[in-house]
């Protein structure tokens, strides 16, 4: 639907809740637009002046603008790694997980410091943010860019995603062990916590997909606490995450976490960044 049939259709509502509620949502949407163009603008406006060997005063007057006003634009815009989240609303996805003797299931403390961190940095980068719990049954019923906190174990389509990345596996040995191995290098990554619970580390797994309307970065621990140390992975590594990603590509990694309690030590990368189109 184009702009003009969309305010079309808001004007010619007769129930005025819903006019409002669909003015409010097309607000929206052209807000975080709007925020896009800002981005992809600046990105454009240092990409020339990276490789074209431009001086910024150059790029101003190739533009038509003063010095000044490149200034502000390279300023005032979010910054060009945004976009490693697509253009929002951001879906902030994390399990209920089932507690034996209870009919309600409950969210781990280390999804909700994930879904925490990783809300906050959205918010930083000018992304509106929405959150969702995933049910005991798993379903990822959202549309649009997301943030998902889960396992193979806790969502079948969580694990369909996975399946999907031609580069590495997340499946259980023949014991229940859960592992990522990765495809080429049959490389076993297996959680230290596993094999000694004092050793307080973990490794998850990290990917981000594109498809035609959306970007979906998923992280995926051994155990919830693998999870919390792949967000903090990505919120201190957007810049390089992004420049792999940048050309609509899908990339995947694994990630291994140090920690005491709910707080994370440490947080590297400990196989290769995998691209696929």
């Amino acid at each position: 639907m184009s702009s003009k049939s969309e305010l079309t259709a808001i004007r010619d509502e007769p129930d005025p809740i819903l006019r409002a509620r669909q003015a409010s949502a097309l607000i929206n949407e052209y807000q975080q637009q709007s925020l896009e163009l800002a981005r992809l603008r600046r990105e454009a406006i240092e990409e020339a002046a990276t490789t074209r060997g431009l001086t910024f005063t150059q790029v101003a007057k190739e533009l038509g603008l003063s010095k000044g006003r490149i200034t502000q634009i390279r300023q005032s815009a979010p910054p060009v790694e945004r976009a490693l989240f697509g253009m929002g609303p951001v879906t902030v996805a994390v399990p209920i997980r089932p507690v034996p003797d209870r009919d309600l299931g409950m969210i781990a403390a280390e999804d909700t410091r994930s879904a925490e961190a990783i809300t906050e940095a959205l918010r930083k980068l000018s992304l509106d943010v929405e959150h969702y719990e995933i049910p005991a049954s798993g379903e990822l019923d959202f549309d649009g860019d997301a943030v998902i906190i889960c396992g193979p174990k806790s969502s079948a389509e969580a694990a369909e995603l996975i399946a999907a990345d031609p580069h590495f596996t997340f499946a259980p040995d023949r014991d229940g062990r859960w592992s990522i191995r990765e495809t080429p290098t049959e490389r076993t990554y297996e959680s230290p916590l596993d094999n000694d619970p004092e050793t307080h580390r973990d490794v998850a797994y990290l990917s981000v997909r594109t498809t035609d309307d959306s970007r979906r970065l998923l992280v995926a621990g051994v155990h919830a606490i693998g999870s919390l140390g792949a967000i903090t992975y990505v919120i201190n590594h957007l810049s390089e995450l992004y420049q792999r990603s940048k050309m609509d590509a899908n990339l995947s990694t694994v990630i291994e976490t140090a920690f005491d309690g709910l707080t994370i030590r440490e947080a590297e990368r400990i196989s290769g960044i995998r691209v696929w189109p």
